[in-house]
């Protein structure tokens, strides 16, 4: 057996929102129900697990765990208001899961809601399927590029707009605008 190392690319979105910072962190933990294992656990079959997630998850993610960073930073210079979450879906990682466990590195999906420092509520995520791409195979690359979707309604649903790099693939040039 042998170590290796994996270049990938990353994109980070950086996605401004709307409303105040509270009621974005309801919309989206709205939106991202909180994952009940318990409920999960009591399933009888997979197919059962899917559907259950179908259920709890109408917009296709889950909340694995929240944390509110604020409390944590307390007594420091930092003062940013700022929600760390865990957010996917166990029954579409498990799509990928079967080709390769180590997806599981990027699943469920890291994400931060905060206030910048211009005041502005912006949510924070790294792009899905430029994560995925980098397992060099095409059925995890393809729910990756599902995760975008997933991903691009719920930011809809938040009242944000994608940036315009979002569907480009990495060593592609953006057109200038009016080039399209």
């Amino acid at each position: 057996m042998q170590s290796v190392t994996v270049d990938h690319p990353s994109r980070r979105l950086l996605i401004a929102l709307p409303q105040p910072y509270e009621e974005a962190r309801a919309a989206y933990e709205t939106l991202v129900p909180e994952v009940d294992p318990s409920r999960f656990a009591a399933a009888r079959s997979w197919p059962e697990v899917v559907d259950l997630a179908r259920l709890m998850a109408p917009h296709g993610f889950l909340r694995y765990y929240r944390a509110d960073l604020a409390p944590t930073m307390a007594g420091s210079d930092s003062t940013w208001q700022a929600t760390q979450y865990l957010m996917g879906n166990h029954t579409i990682a498990e799509r990928m899961f079967r080709h390769d466990p180590a997806v599981m590195l990027h699943a469920p999906l890291r994400t931060l809601l905060y206030i910048d420092p211009a005041g502005d509520t912006r949510l924070a995520v790294d792009q899905p399927s430029l994560l995925f791409d980098s397992y060099d195979n095409p059925d995890i690359a393809a729910v990756g590029r599902e995760l975008d979707a997933l991903l691009s309604t719920l930011v809809t649903l938040l009242g944000g707009t994608m940036p315009g790099t979002f569907s480009q693939r990495p060593g592609t040039a953006e057109l200038p605008e009016g080039s399209r």
